[in-house]
C-alpha cells in the first residue's frame, strides 16, 4: 500500500495544524499505520499509531494532550491533528505502516519505505 502525507506548512508557537495520510487501497495495514517525524537534527522518532484494530492510541509523551490521530476508513485516511504546536515540533513527518509498538522503545517501523512525508515548521 502507498501511502501520502499531507497538510504540513508553517505556523507560529501555540497553532495547530491537521496532516493527513491517504492510502492507495485499504489492507489490513491501514489499521497499522502510524506517525513518525524527522527533526533538523535528524533523529527519527514514533510519534503517534492506532494500537490495534480498536482505537487504543498510542503517543510519544512529549505530544501527549496536544497531538491526536483519528482515521477515516471510508476515505482510506489517518489524520494528525496537532495543537499547540511548539517549536520543537519542527520536523518533517512521515506516515508509513505496519509499525509496532515495542515496550521499552516506542514505536517501531522497520522497513525502508518513508515516503516524502510533510513538513511542519513553528516558529517561535
Amino acid at each position: 500500500v502507498q501511502l501520502q502525507a499531507s497538510g504540513g506548512g508553517w505556523v507560529q508557537s501555540g497553532g495547530s495544524l491537521r496532516l493527513s495520510c491517504v492510502a492507495s487501497e485499504f489492507t489490513p495495514n491501514f489499521y497499522r499505520i502510524g506517525w513518525f517525524r524527522q527533526g533538523p537534527g535528524g533523529k527519527r522518532e514514533g510519534v503517534s499509531c492506532f494500537t490495534d484494530n480498536d482505537d487504543s492510541t498510542y503517543y510519544i509523551d512529549s505530544v501527549k494532550g496536544r497531538f491526536t490521530i483519528s482515521r477515516d476508513k471510508s476515505k482510506k485516511t489517518v489524520y494528525l491533528q496537532m495543537n499547540n504546536l511548539k517549536p520543537e515540533d519542527t520536523a518533517r513527518y512521515y506516515c508509513v505502516t505496519p509499525v509496532e509498538i515495542v515496550p521499552g522503545r516506542g514505536l517501531i517501523y522497520e522497513y525502508d519505505w518513508w515516503g516524502r512525508g510533510t513538513q511542519v515548521t513553528v516558529s517561535s
